[in-house]
C-alpha cells in the first residue's frame, strides 16, 4: 500500500512540474511577444527591394534607397510617434513611388516601381548602434521591377537610418521609447542576445499557429 501511495504521489510531482514547465514556458513566450510588439508599435522600418541580385540593380537599389530616405526623413521632422508618421508616409506614397521611379528612369531602366506601407515580416537585425528583434514591423516598402533581389532595411521613423551610434537614445526616447527598451535594443541589456532569441522563436511559433 505504501509504495502504491508513493509512486502515486511521485506522479503527482512530475505532473506537477510539467504543468509547471509548460506555464513558464508560456509565460515567457507571451513576454517575448510582448516585448517585440510593443518595440513595433513605436517604430516604421524601410524595406527597399531591388530587381534582382545583378551588380547593377543593386547600385540601383541603392540609389532609389538614398531619394526616399531623403525626403521620407524630411517629411518626418517633428514628428513624434508611430500613429502620426504612419499618417504622414501614407499620404504620400504615390510621390514616394513617383520618385522612386524618376530615379529608375533616370538611370535608363523601365522597371515599374511600387510603393506600399504594409505589416511586414523582419528577421532579427542589428545596425549600426542598436538591434531589433525578429517580428512583424510596419514598413515603408519600396519595390523594384520583380523585387527578387537582396533587400535593404533600416527605421525611418524613428530616424535611425543615418544616426551615429550616440545619437540612436535620444532619437528613440523622443519617439516615445521607456528607459528599458532603449537600453534593451542598444544592447546595454546585457541579456539582450537571450530575449531577442525568445522573440525570434516565439514569432516562429506563432507564425505556425496562425
Amino acid at each position: 500500500m505504501k509504495t502504491t501511495v508513493k509512486a502515486g504521489n511521485r506522479l503527482k510531482i512530475w505532473e506537477i512540474a510539467l504543468l509547471l514547465g509548460v506555464a513558464l514556458c508560456l509565460l515567457s513566450g507571451a513576454k517575448a511577444l510582448h516585448t517585440q510588439d510593443e518595440l513595433a508599435d513605436k517604430v516604421v522600418r524601410l524595406h527597399v527591394l531591388a530587381n534582382s541580385d545583378s551588380e547593377e540593380d543593386q547600385a540601383l537599389k541603392l540609389r532609389v534607397r538614398d531619394a526616399v530616405l531623403d525626403r521620407a526623413e524630411d517629411l518626418l521632422i517633428g514628428v513624434s510617434n508611430r500613429a502620426e508618421a504612419e499618417g504622414m508616409l501614407r499620404g504620400q506614397l504615390l510621390e514616394f513611388e513617383r520618385l522612386a521611379e524618376a530615379v529608375v528612369r533616370k538611370a535608363g531602366y523601365d522597371y515599374e516601381v511600387t510603393a506600399e506601407l504594409t505589416d511586414t515580416e523582419f528577421p532579427t537585425r542589428e545596425y549600426e548602434g542598436f538591434t531589433l528583434p525578429a517580428g512583424e514591423y510596419l514598413a515603408l516598402r519600396i519595390l523594384i521591377g520583380e523585387a527578387a533581389g537582396r533587400n535593404w532595411w533600416c527605421v525611418v521613423f524613428p530616424p535611425l537610418c543615418t544616426a551615429a551610434s550616440a545619437d540612436v537614445p535620444v532619437s528613440v526616447l523622443a519617439a516615445g521609447f521607456t528607459e528599458d527598451e532603449v537600453r534593451l535594443i542598444t544592447e546595454e541589456d546585457r541579456g539582450y542576445v537571450l530575449k531577442f532569441k525568445a522573440v525570434e522563436f516565439w514569432e516562429t511559433m506563432r507564425e505556425k499557429w496562425n
